[in-house]
């Protein structure tokens, strides 16, 4: 599925080299598309990669949080690949098929993966392809999700409710073999076709004649921070500690596998400590969005952290996500500084935001 980058996009964007679409008709009219019936967005962007071999399920149980090795062919999970300290390199999405792991991560993400892939995995016992150009990612999000993706792939829409998050299903669309998961990334239900990149632009028109808006990526990201979901390049990075970010609450750690890269540091915080920040929620006043890496500061006027990814919900008003100091409670008011911008209040919340 080759991105679905075309002139029925208003607003094309790039991230990490990779073009995507920001905007088709208006940001408000396909959020409330996703709140209220469905959209249809290119995830195309995310790099994707299969391991092979007989030796995959424990090659990638050692470079990840999570236990690849509990999973069997439909099934899936979220988990991060760690530096030797503990900090993530990335954040990424297992999926589990009958002769192979199909690993997708973040754009931004991708070089720091890649480079540990190539570092840490023997190709010889481990085969791993980089298929981010020949296979692409159509999902469908909202309440009509589930309905849209069945006729789409021609499975009943209790077989695609029975998907547990992130478990998937082999189909066969017009003789091209595609996966079908079911994905928690942002709080509305949600779906996404992996499959050939030819079989894009069909699966596109079809999902917009059977009711989904399409969408861009602007939209997609304010439903994101409701969600309280990190994107790794903007809101963690490689100085974060996968608990800072609260991938405990994410599924995304497992404290009873074997060793992983980067274990230690995160076995030590769970069993013996804390972290000194998390990742937390705010809401402030205003037609704006908050500038992203604007300091946050207490009534001492102490710096407690800083704002992260940001948006203005039609649902919610002013929303971001900020790294934030752990004695700051939940429900603390905080002031923005930005530079050389005004000043301004918000208030700190856990994540996710109210639904």
């Amino acid at each position: 599925m080759t991105s679905i980058v075309h002139s029925d996009a208003t607003v094309i964007g790039d991230i990490a080299g990779r073009s995507v679409a920001l905007q088709f008709s208006s940001t408000e009219a396909e959020y409330a598309a996703l709140r209220e019936s469905a959209i249809v967005i290119d995830r195309s962007h995310r790099t994707r990669m299969a391991f092979a071999g007989d030796r995959r399920i424990d090659t990638l149980t050692g470079l990840v949080t999570n236990d690849v090795g509990a999973l069997s062919p439909g099934m899936g999970q979220y988990a991060a690949a760690l530096t030797p300290r503990g900090k993530i390199i990335a954040d990424l999405r297992v999926f589990a098929r009958a002769s192979d792991l199909l690993v997708d991560v973040p754009a931004r993400a991708a070089a720091g993966f890649v480079a540990m892939v190539r570092k840490f995995v023997n190709p010889r016992t481990t085969r791993y392809t980089d298929l981010t150009d020949s296979l692409g990612d159509v999902g469908v999000f909202g309440p009509r999700a589930r309905e849209i993706v069945a006729a789409l792939v021609r499975l009943t829409p209790d077989a695609l409710a029975s998907l547990p998050p992130y478990g998937s299903v082999a189909v066969d669309i017009h003789d091209q073999a595609m996966l079908v998961a079911r994905v928690p990334d942002i709080a509305s239900e949600g779906y996404e076709i992996i499959g050939p990149s030819d079989a894009g632009a069909a699966l596109w028109r079809s999902a917009i004649e059977l009711g989904a808006m399409p969408a861009g990526l602007e939209a997609w990201e304010i439903a994101r921070i409701e969600a309280g979901r990190p994107e790794w390049g903007v809101d963690i990075d490689d100085t974060t500690i996968p608990q800072e970010a609260n991938f405990d609450d994410l599924h995304a750690i497992s404290y009873t596998k074997g060793c992983y890269t980067g274990q230690e540091t995160v076995a030590r915080v769970h069993f013996r400590g804390h972290v000194n920040r998390h990742l937390r929620g705010l809401t402030y006043a205003g037609a704006a969005a908050l500038p992203s890496f604007a300091q946050l500061l207490n009534e001492a006027e102490k710096v407690v952290g800083d704002v992260r990814s940001t948006a203005v919900s039609p649902r919610i008003g002013g929303i971001a996500l900020a790294m934030v100091r752990r004695e700051v409670a939940p429900g603390s008011t905080v002031r923005v500084r930005p530079e050389g911008g005004e000043e301004s209040v918000a208030t700190v919340i856990e994540l996710p935001f109210p639904s």
